[in-house]
C-alpha cells in the first residue's frame, strides 16, 4: 500500500479541478515551498518536490486518467510484478537516467542534461543593392544586432569570481524523475527540473552586466562580401555569425537575403540586361554610331542604314554571371531601338522631307498634314 499523500490533497483542489485551476494551485504553492525561499529547510524541499510530482501527473492528461483508475499503486501483478520492476524499469535501465547499461544514477545523464549546449538563434537581413553590384559583386557593411556572449561573465551568467550552486530539487541533473505504477508495470517519466528551469544549477549572484542570461544584446557591424550574379530573393548564408550559443553551444547562422534596386536605364531578364535606346529617323535610315551604356561603363553601337523601329542588338557578355555554373558565365546586354519622331517641324524639315517624298515616288501637297502622320507612323511602328 502506497503511504503517498493523494495529489489532489497536495495541490488543494478538488478531484473535478479543471486544468487552470490546478495550474493555478501549483504555481502559488510552489512558490510558497519553494528551495530559494525556504534555504536550509529540508521539509520545505520535500513539500516543493511532491508539489511538482503532483503536478506532473495531474496536468498530463493521460497520467491523471491512469491515476484517477489505479492510484498511487495500481494494480500489481502483470509485467510488474511484485517488487515493482516493469517495462518502465526496462526502458530506464538501457535508456534512462543512467546513461548506460544497468545505471540508473541521476547524475550520470543529469549531468549530460545539465551541460547540454544549446545553438544560438538563426538571424535574417534584408539587403538592398544596386543592379551593377549585383552584376560585380560587393563587399557591403551591415549595423546587426544580435546575442552575443557576455564578455564580463564568460556566458556563464554568473557574477565574476562566483560559481552557481547545484539545484537541490534535481540533485544537478535538471530534470525530475517519477516512477508511477500501473497495471502494465512501472513506468518512469522524466521532466525538466521546475526549481532550476532544467539548467540543473541555480545562480544565486548573478552577473551585473547580463543579469544572469549569460548573453547581451549588442549592435555592432558585420561585413558579408556579395557575389556577382544575385538576384532579387538570392538568400546568402553566413554560418556562425547569428545570435551566440547557450552552454558553450555553437552560433546561429546569418541568412542575408537580397533585393535589387531599381534602375532607371536597365532591367534585369534571368541573365541578361535589358536597355532600351532612342535614334532619330535619319539615324534609323542612314545609319550611325552612338554610345550606349553597359553595366559599368558605355560601349559604342553601330547602327545600320534602314534599322527598323524595335530592332534589338546585343553585347555579349555584358551581362550578369551565372552563379549556377562552375565557370560563371556572363549574360548579354540586349539593346532595343526606338525612333524618336519630332512632333513640329520647321518649315526647312518640311522642304526636305516634301522633297524626299518626291524622289521616292510619293506626291505630297503643301502643308498637307497627313504626309507628315504618315512618315510619324512609319518610323514608330513595324
Amino acid at each position: 500500500m502506497s503511504n503517498k499523500r493523494d495529489y489532489y490533497e497536495v495541490l488543494g483542489v478538488g478531484r473535478d479541478a479543471q486544468p487552470a485551476e490546478i495550474r493555478s494551485a501549483f504555481r502559488k504553492l510552489a512558490a510558497k515551498f519553494h528551495p530559494d525561499v525556504n534555504p536550509g529547510d529540508k521539509d520545505a524541499e520535500e513539500k516543493f518536490k511532491e508539489l511538482n510530482e503532483a503536478h506532473e501527473i495531474l496536468s498530463t492528461p493521460e497520467k491523471r486518467q491512469m491515476y484517477d483508475q489505479f492510484g498511487h499503486a495500481g494494480p500489481q501483478g502483470g509485467m510488474g510484478g511484485a517488487d515493482g520492476f516493469g517495462v518502465g524499469d526496462i526502458f530506464d535501465m538501457f535508456f534512462g537516467a543512467g546513461g548506460g547499461f544497468g545505471g540508473r544514477g541521476a547524475a550520470g545523464g543529469g549531468e549530460r542534461a545539465r551541460q547540454q549546449a544549446t545553438q544560438g538563434s538563426d538571424l535574417r537581413y534584408d539587403l538592398e543593392i544596386t543592379l551593377e553590384e549585383a552584376a560585380f559583386g560587393v563587399q557591403k557593411t551591415l549595423k546587426l544586432t544580435r546575442l552575443e556572449s557576455c564578455e564580463t561573465c564568460s556566458g556563464s551568467g554568473a557574477k565574476p569570481g562566483t560559481t552557481p550552486k547545484v539545484c537541490s530539487a534535481c540533485q544537478g541533473s535538471g530534470q525530475v524523475r517519477h516512477v508511477q505504477n500501473t497495471i502494465l508495470g512501472s513506468f518512469a517519466t522524466v521532466a525538466p527540473c521546475a526549481n532550476c528551469r532544467g539548467e540543473g544549477r541555480i545562480i544565486s549572484d548573478p552577473c551585473g552586466t547580463c543579469r544572469g542570461q549569460g548573453r547581451t544584446r549588442q549592435t555592432k557591424e558585420h561585413t558579408i562580401q556579395v557575389p556577382g550574379g544575385v538576384d532579387t530573393g538570392t538568400r546568402l548564408v553566413d554560418q556562425g555569425a547569428g545570435d551566440a550559443g547557450l552552454r558553450g553551444g555553437q552560433p546561429g547562422d546569418l541568412y542575408v537575403v537580397v533585393y535589387l534596386r531599381p534602375h532607371a536605364d536597365f532591367k534585369r531578364s534571368g541573365n541578361d540586361v535589358l536597355h532600351d535606346t532612342s535614334i532619330s529617323y535619319a539615324q534609323a535610315a542612314l545609319g550611325a554610331q552612338i554610345e550606349v551604356p553597359i553595366l559599368g561603363g558605355t560601349e559604342k553601337l553601330t547602327i545600320p542604314a534602314g534599322t527598323q523601329p524595335g530592332a534589338t542588338f546585343r553585347f555579349r557578355g555584358k551581362g550578369f554571371p551565372d552563379l549556377n555554373t562552375r565557370s560563371h558565365d556572363r549574360g548579354d546586354e540586349i539593346v532595343q531601338v526606338k525612333v524618336a519622331v519630332p512632333t513640329k517641324l520647321n518649315d526647312e524639315q518640311k522642304r526636305l522631307l516634301r522633297e524626299f517624298a518626291t524622289a521616292s515616288g510619293e506626291k505630297a501637297p503643301p502643308d498637307d498634314p497627313g504626309f507628315f502622320d504618315s512618315v510619324k507612323k512609319a518610323f514608330t511602328h513595324k
